[in-house]
């Protein structure tokens, strides 16, 4: 920084001051440990500075955004996030980053050495700055837990916690290796949820996408022509059709401003605590793929708690951990009270089944693994399990989902062109 300040000239003079001085502000969103939402204003160089302000401060951020005023005072190429948008860090860069990173580590070759052999190798431009970010905390006396941590868009809470107890044991090699085997499969589980709802969100999109064609385009002219013919009246479900395409073709405004405030209303909601809770609490209830959602998130649960305690960490930051990592409000107020209970000195397996979301196969095994002091093998077991029957469920769901969509496609359009033609078969007594 010494080379900065001997700039000369007022012009540079002036534009060092608003570099080191004029740090722009950001408006928070954050919740503390009661549950509570707490919002403000914040100067700072980075929404990564940030969040670990935030958390510093015992509270979990939720949202944090550039406040707009006096936003036109900054150049929008050094705004915090937009080379994040222009080139974002895939999960499988970070995946090869950890795998490489181990095996570097592993054969002798230092951290630092380690990181800037991997910055050469990575394609991504942002992940290049990231590790060169990383490098240099590092060479100012930082831990690489610590300087991870510096960049939590990219290195969540769970991947830090588990470098940091690598390197507090000395084992740091087996860590990253460990985390690696852990982000693969939670990506291959991500894939295989997205693969079961891929086909039936494409069926029911290109379905939206015909019905809409024919209400909008098609159904106006033979309104017209039933108009013609002095049909003074229409049956049912026609008349029905008629209405919506009228809904979709005079009022279309107030059609897309309907459907704006829902789904305005929907993140509303979904960002308060209990709100998510309702919403969560519905989608492990829907038929079928409520059961797919339970049991992925069982899987996670399993496998984020094991390799945690199987990294060393502690039993209240590891529950903690999955807690924020879980994914689903239902599985974290339960890790709530997993947390009060370890904390009371108590068991991890009552709670869990107060809670009412975890079967009692995977109670049985986590107190099983309480009594015999081997928790996080048993509950990879549990992970492995479910994963199988995530598997199973996914092909199963594949193979059945196929021909109902097509059934439902074709019954969706055959029915509203039946609704089309009705008039026509009554057509003798519409005739004046």
């Amino acid at each position: 920084m010494a080379g900065v300040f001997q700039i000369g000239g007022s012009t540079e003079s002036v534009r060092v001051q608003r570099e080191v001085f004029a740090m722009p502000e950001y408006n928070y969103l954050a919740m503390d440990r009661g549950g509570k939402q707490i919002k403000g204003v914040i100067e700072a160089p980075s929404e990564e500075a940030i969040i670990e302000k935030l958390r510093g401060m015992g509270y979990y951020p939720m949202d944090v955004a550039l406040n707009k005023k006096g936003a036109g005072d900054l150049d929008l190429m050094q705004m915090p996030g937009i080379r994040n948008i222009i080139g974002r860090v895939k999960q499988k860069d970070i995946m090869a980053f950890t795998r490489q990173l181990a095996t570097l580590i592993d054969a002798g070759l230092p951290i630092l050495r380690s990181l800037h052999i991997l910055e050469d190798q990575t394609e991504s431009p942002v992940f290049k700055i990231k590790i060169r970010q990383i490098a240099e905390d590092i060479e100012s006396g930082s831990s690489l837990a610590e300087a991870l941590d510096r960049h939590p868009k990219q290195f969540d809470n769970l991947y830090v916690s588990m470098v940091r107890a690598g390197e507090l044991g000395g084992v740091l090699e087996a860590v990253l290796n460990k985390v690696a085997q852990f982000l693969e499969k939670r990506a291959y589980m991500k894939s295989k949820i997205k693969s079961a709802m891929m086909y039936p969100v494409v069926v029911m999109v290109v379905a939206t996408v015909i019905v809409g064609v024919i209400l909008i385009f098609i159904l106006p002219k033979f309104q017209d022509m039933f108009a013609q013919l002095g049909a003074e009246s229409l049956p049912g479900p026609t008349q029905f059709l008629v209405d919506v395409s009228w809904a979709l073709t005079e009022q279309l405004p107030m059609v897309i401003l309907g459907g704006v405030l829902i789904v305005a209303v929907y993140m509303r909601v979904n960002k308060t605590r209990e709100g998510k809770h309702i919403i969560d609490k519905m989608k492990l209830k829907i038929p079928v793929f409520g059961m797919l959602l339970r049991k992925s998130s069982i899987v996670r649960f399993a496998e984020t708690l094991a390799t945690l305690i199987h990294a060393g960490v502690p039993i209240l930051q590891s529950l903690d951990i999955v807690r924020d990592t879980s994914g689903n409000e239902v599985v974290a107020r339960a890790m709530d009270d997993v947390y009060d209970s370890v904390k009371d000195g108590e068991t991890i397996h009552e709670p869990l089944s107060e809670a009412k979301v975890f079967p009692p196969l995977v109670i049985h095994m986590v107190a099983v693994g309480e009594e015999t002091g081997a928790i996080d093998s048993m509950l990879n077991k549990v992970a492995e399990a479910y994963t199988r029957e995530v598997d199973d469920t996914v092909e199963g769901l594949t193979a059945l989902l196929e021909p109902l969509m097509v059934v439902f496609l074709g019954i969706t359009v055959g029915g509203i062109v039946i609704c089309l033609y009705l008039p026509l078969f009554e057509i003798g007594n519409h005739i004046k």
